[in-house]
């Protein structure tokens, strides 16, 4: 029998569906399982997309196509950014992949190598680190500042930077936090890159789920798009997880080294799924508007009910659709307490060290389940803390 390749140690994968799949083994035994751990909008695609993917097959969009995208779709993803978060681009600057996690292999593998440096968010994606031990280099965590909207510690990021830092990524608004990072912090980080050149990317793939605040993007600020991978998809926002479909707006420089990736990896993205995401970014853009006011209802719903129970602090998520509690007064350390509650109460979550070691101390809530299926988790959370604190 052959042997795996070294690298493969390095590659890490996603605890939320590794959680998933033991939820799966419980629920086949019978028992019924709350899920509150995996990020997939329980609204279904908006019936025009679905209308335009299925004209697209019928119409024979089922061949190769160019390998960088569609031109009408790169065309109307420079629509979106402009109007959504004043990013200028041309469509020659776009790529479209199946699903936003190719853009980040993809940039990851142009930009870095072995012994290059990459600061990462921690708590953070852990797709991030993965890719980055993957390519040679090495992940340097950068904390997070709860009380800037969890921005990036830039005062840390520059202890951290050495002569072999290469690029930062982060996310705003972000995973696992909910936080979404201020312009003034926007404008630190900038500057930071600029002052020692570095490759940036901005992980935007809930750009459009926001609440009180309007989302800003770091590649429309003043010198940064030539640095400045913007990467993006119609996942969250179009509730589109299964067709899998992203983009990068990317330097002019990394266009050419990036699409070569695409070549050599899948070829192309399915032209009928890229003609529906074409009718997303087009069409109506309503149902995203009540997706998100929806999301916001059900943000206040989980925050209420996890700052009413004992040993909870939760702040208030800014965008994004997930809870990021601090159970650090609970008698259990986190990743104890996500499988005692899934085992023990039914509510699948994610311990936040899933994220990283930044992570400690706090739970992931994805509230993207109906109203009622949050109110019966929060009802079993609650019993579950109080019962814990009793017996501490």
């Amino acid at each position: 029998m052959g042997r795996l390749a070294s690298r493969m140690a390095d590659l890490g994968t996603e605890t939320a569906f590794d959680v998933l799949a033991r939820t799966r083994v419980l629920e086949a035994q019978g028992k019924r399982v709350l899920h509150l751990e995996i990020g997939e909008p329980d609204f279904p695609t908006p019936p025009h997309v679905v209308e335009a993917g299925i004209r697209a097959l019928r119409d024979g969009a089922t061949k190769y196509g160019p390998p960088a995208g569609l031109g009408q779709l790169r065309e109307a993803v420079c629509e979106r950014v402009l109007q959504d978060v004043g990013v200028r681009a041309s469509p020659d600057e776009v790529v479209i992949t199946p699903g936003a996690k190719p853009i980040l292999f993809f940039a990851i593998l142009a930009t870095v190598g072995p012994g290059d440096e990459v600061l990462c968010p921690d708590p953070g994606f852990p797709i991030y680190e993965s890719v980055v031990r993957f390519a040679g280099a090495k992940a340097v965590p950068v904390p997070l500042r709860p009380d800037l909207g969890y921005a990036l510690d830039v005062d840390a990021a520059e202890r951290l930077v050495t002569s072999k830092t290469r690029l930062i990524i982060f996310n705003s608004p972000g995973n696992p936090t909910g936080g979404m990072v201020a312009p003034r912090e926007l404008e630190r980080i900038g500057a930071l890159a600029q002052r020692h050149d570095l490759w940036v990317i901005a992980d935007e793939i809930y750009g459009r789920i926001h609440y009180e605040e309007q989302h800003t993007s770091l590649a429309a600020l003043p010198g940064m798009r030539e640095r400045v991978v913007l990467a993006d998809g119609f996942s969250k926002a179009y509730a589109m997880t299964g067709w899998r479909l992203g983009y990068g707006v990317f330097p002019r420089a990394l266009v050419e080294p990036v699409t070569r990736l695409v070549i050599n990896s899948n070829s192309c993205t399915a032209a009928f799924v890229q003609l529906a995401g074409l009718a997303a970014l087009r069409g109506p853009q309503e149902p995203v508007e009540r997706m998100v006011a929806e999301y916001r209802r059900r943000r206040d719903l989980v925050v209420s009910a996890l700052r009413a129970t004992p040993g909870i602090r939760c702040a208030l998520p800014q965008g994004a659709f997930y809870a990021f509690p601090d159970v650090r007064q609970l008698p259990l350390p986190a990743s104890a307490l996500a499988t005692h509650l899934l085992e023990e109460h039914g509510v699948a979550t994610l311990s936040g060290t899933a994220f990283g070691p930044g992570g400690d101390g706090h739970l992931r809530i994805s509230y993207v389940s109906a109203p009622e299926v949050l109110e019966e988790a929060l009802r079993r959370i609650r019993a579950a803390a109080e019962a814990l604190v009793e017996r501490a």
